[in-house]
């Protein structure tokens, strides 16, 4: 068990459930660093978003993720 969780109803009116499918054993990883780090796996999270907000690009993407290849698509005019 993790030695720090948030107190029940402390986060507030805003709270929600991560409804992701994502691959288990990159869950069941997030969940063992999380338990490594002595946090639960909601406060990791809560953590790595802030974390990654600190490295955002003008666009508003992490600047460490790749971009798209998008030499294939179009131009679109903006007007």
């Amino acid at each position: 068990m993790s030695d720090f969780r948030r107190e029940r109803g402390t986060r507030g009116p805003n709270v929600v459930g991560l409804g992701w499918d994502v691959k288990r054993d990159h869950r069941d990883r997030f969940k063992k660093i999380a338990q490594d780090s002595h946090v639960s796996a909601a406060v990791l999270f809560e953590q790595v978003v802030e974390h990654i907000e600190t490295e955002l690009t003008e666009s508003g993407r992490p600047s460490w993720l790749p971009e798209k290849d998008r030499s294939q698509e179009l131009p679109i005019d903006p007007a």
